[in-house]
């Protein structure tokens, strides 16, 4: 997937933002590292432990003390906590791991909700010298933060960009705290077309929007609204095709499925999209109008929002 940065500061280094895009952004956050789902406490040296079968995490020691993460009550909230003192809580808490910034140690944790799609917050932990231990959690919206890239002098946090997206790449240091390095809009491969489109090679039907003549056509339909449109797939796997070859896929928006779902056809053969999206209406929105949709795509519409997603 292709990004655009147009740079608000010439100090965000190129290379680390250049390996973060490729690693985080090609993908939805669908096949991104959730969690809740498979991400236990790392070891990285510093007396760590994985997490074992009844979820309990080993203490980890850093800067004369140690950072813990206790589950006080069945089933409810994880507490990050420093020799006693309360950082953060929610229900999904992992030690990442310990890294150095411009000389000082610093701890990262993933800190989220948990659930479907959804990335965790990072939480960052340090102790300036001859100071109280400091912490700070970088969230860009609802849905967690984006992933972090290391570098010698600063953590950069690169986002993942739904289409028609535009956001800020954030850095943190010791001295300036969370800053803006830059934004980050999406673009789509240039130059590509609808004889390039390749349904088989989706992990999620929102890849199709890579295509610049896709892109260009949901521009058209969906115009202010393809952000919301493309969230509301991120919950979704992989393609279905009609009858007259056009392929399809529903979806939702992490952790409200059945309360806002999506569906997206594309016909490469006749160059059209159609999307559609259920909320708290009685009929889905849809662009074009559901009256001009052939056949076969609305049939794959019913069976897919009729039921509930």
């Amino acid at each position: 997937m292709t990004r655009s940065l147009l740079a608000g500061a010439c100090g965000l280094a190129f290379l680390l933002l250049t390996a973060a895009v490729g690693q985080a952004q090609t993908q939805t956050p669908a096949a991104q590292l959730a969690p809740s789902a498979e991400k236990p406490a790392a070891d990285q040296g510093t007396g760590a432990a994985d997490a074992s079968d009844d979820d309990k995490q080993a203490p980890v020691p850093f800067e004369g003390g140690q950072l813990t993460i206790t589950q006080p009550e069945q089933d409810g909230e994880k507490v990050l906590a420093y020799d006693g003192q309360q950082l953060a809580t929610n229900y999904d808490v992992f030690f990442d791991r310990i890294v150095e910034v411009g000389g000082v140690k610093v701890a990262l944790f993933d800190v989220g909700d948990g659930g479907n799609q959804c990335g965790p917050a990072t939480v960052i932990v340090w102790k300036p010298e001859g100071g109280t231990i400091q912490s700070t959690t970088v969230e860009q919206d609802e849905c967690g933060a984006p992933p972090s890239a290391v570098s010698d002098n600063a953590i950069y946090f690169v986002p993942y960009l739904l289409p028609g997206d535009e956001k800020p790449a954030l850095q943190w240091s010791p001295t300036e705290g969370l800053t803006t390095s830059g934004n980050l809009s999406y673009m789509p491969e240039p130059g590509t077309d609808w004889k390039d489109i390749d349904p088989e090679k989706y992990q999620n039907i929102i890849d199709a929007f890579h295509n610049e003549a896709v892109y260009k056509e949901a521009q058209k339909l969906l115009g202010k609204d393809m952000p919301d449109m493309a969230t509301s797939l991120l919950v979704g796997g992989g393609t279905e095709k009609t009858a007259s070859g056009a392929f399809y896929a529903s979806g939702c928006v992490p952790h409200d499925c059945g309360g806002n779902d999506g569906f997206m056809a594309v016909d490469p053969a006749n160059h059209k999209l159609y999307f559609a999206r259920r909320g708290d209406k009685p009929e889905p929105d849809a662009w074009p109008a559901v009256a001009t949709w052939p056949a076969d795509v609305k049939e794959a519409l019913d069976k897919a929002l009729g039921s509930g997603n």
